[in-house]
């Protein structure tokens, strides 16, 4: 695929802005996913699907663009749905497929497919890597009527696996599709539009979207309805942003002190960093503080992926240390703060990132720790969103006091990553016993407090 960018353009129109709903009902959602909506606490359209919704319905191949956590697997799941419901005297096996960037998402996108569905029997199949194949053919063999899963894995399926083909779907959905549409993912999707029909629904949904004209041309839109629900690059108002300037070598001293001054509040915390090493080096020195901490990467198995995510839902254990595996689109409930460690260079990865918090109008604090060498793609974050982000000051005295302690800390992390890296053998990084919350670590050190104000 050609890697020029566009979202106007080519055939592509803008619609005008719909009037908000007040009710699911109001924007033709029949009587059995209304209740659907109820029970899953959905008690009012949001205004992406608002926008969206009514264009579905119609029959439209939509592009529709939202701030993260602003309800986009509702606006393109209830119309597929629906139009499923309105056929429930015909089998539809294979009905719709949903792509997604991340397994984590894929799984928590056939969640809310399966929780809207459950009144009607609904069928789904998640097909992600990290997962055994023959589950999954199991699966496919049941004949589900959506499928959810990324790129490579439902390639390979639908080559070697028997039988599976998705010839008749009537829909696709490419989730968080700037990111599908990037070039790590290109040949997948290639390959996968060659197997499906040209006559079907396309919808593409994101948080934010670069300009991929020849892309979307290939993904055989067929002059379809553009719904913007926000600027292209966005955050919530309910969230407040604000950044320390921090000496490269200091920067985990800043860290702790952000989490001291979070503590109190026992909130839920997700902290970005760059490279796999990383999440499980700050993870095992932030336990090593006494903090109950735990990390995600794309280096870990899926099952300790998803088994870190789980407690971290289940708030058994406070901070997530991840990379950017866990800023695309899934929805954690009640995470309160995110804390940039390491600056993204690709300014869009930060929109996803604060948007794991401030979810469906909720408020929440993005803090980033921006060193020396990671200003100038701060101030491409800047230039993104359009606008200067507070900075952020404390006493170096009441933050350099931690360094003793920290310092200890991280040897005593990074001794123990060697004793892991002997093993590899027998697993990956990252999935060693030190994922399981040690309970020498349930409380805080009492070597380790936060130093009193004078």
């Amino acid at each position: 695929m050609a890697k020029e960018d566009v979202v106007e353009g080519a055939g592509e129109r803008q619609e005008e802005p719909a009037r908000q709903a007040s009710t699911f009902a109001e924007l033709g959602i029949c009587a059995e996913l209304v209740e659907a909506c109820d029970a899953m606490g959905w008690k009012e359209p949001t205004r992406i699907q608002s926008e969206a919704i009514p264009y579905a319905l119609q029959g439209k191949d939509l592009i529709a663009l939202a701030q993260t956590g602003s309800g986009k697997t509702g606006a393109f799941a209830l119309p597929i749905l629906q139009e499923l419901l309105e056929k429930r005297d015909v089998q539809h096996p294979f009905f719709a497929c949903v792509l997604s960037p991340t397994r984590e998402l894929a799984i928590q996108i056939a969640e809310q497919f399966e929780a809207l569905g459950s009144a009607i029997g609904l069928r789904c199949s998640v097909l992600v890597g990290g997962v055994d194949r023959m589950q999954q053919v199991l699966s496919i063999a049941k004949r589900p009527h959506i499928v959810v899963g990324t790129p490579g894995r439902l390639l390979d399926h639908l080559t070697d696996t028997k039988g599976f083909s998705l010839k008749k779907i009537k829909y696709l959905v490419l989730d968080e599709a700037d990111k599908l549409l990037n070039v790590e993912f290109e040949k997948a999707l290639d390959d996968i539009l060659k197997e499906i029909p040209k006559e079907r629904r396309t919808f593409l949904f994101s948080a934010t979207m670069t300009k991929k004209v020849n892309k979307l041309q290939r993904a055989c839109l067929r002059n379809p309805a553009k719904v913007e629900a926000s600027s292209k690059y966005s955050t919530v108002d309910t969230l407040k942003q604000e950044f320390y300037f921090v000496p490269s070598d200091y920067k985990d001293c800043y860290l702790v002190h952000v989490l001291n001054e979070s503590e109190m509040l026992e909130s839920m915390i997700m902290i970005f960093v760059r490279t796999c090493e990383s999440t499980m080096l700050l993870a095992l020195m932030l336990r090593n503080l006494g903090f109950k901490a735990m990390s995600i990467s794309g280096q870990m198995s899926q099952d300790k992926r998803l088994g870190a995510l789980n407690r971290f839902k289940a708030k058994e254990c406070k901070i997530l240390v991840c990379t950017d595996v866990a800023s695309r689109g899934l929805d954690i409930q009640g995470v309160d703060i995110v804390i940039n460690y390491d600056i993204p260079m690709n300014s869009k990865d930060y929109v996803h990132r604060v948007g794991r918090t401030a979810r469906a109008g909720r408020s929440g604090y993005a803090v980033s720790l921006v060193n020396q060498y990671e200003a100038q793609w701060f101030v491409l974050i800047e230039q993104l969103l359009g606008k200067k982000i507070d900075q952020r000051t404390v006493d170096k005295g009441e933050v350099m006091i931690l360094k003793e302690r920290i310092s200890d800390a991280k040897r005593m992390a990074l001794t123990k990553m060697k004793e892991s890296g002997g093993r590899k053998n027998r697993r990956k990084v990252g999935d060693d016993e030190e994922e399981v919350e040690d309970d020498s670590h349930s409380k805080r050190s009492k070597a380790f407090k936060k130093p009193r104000r004078r």
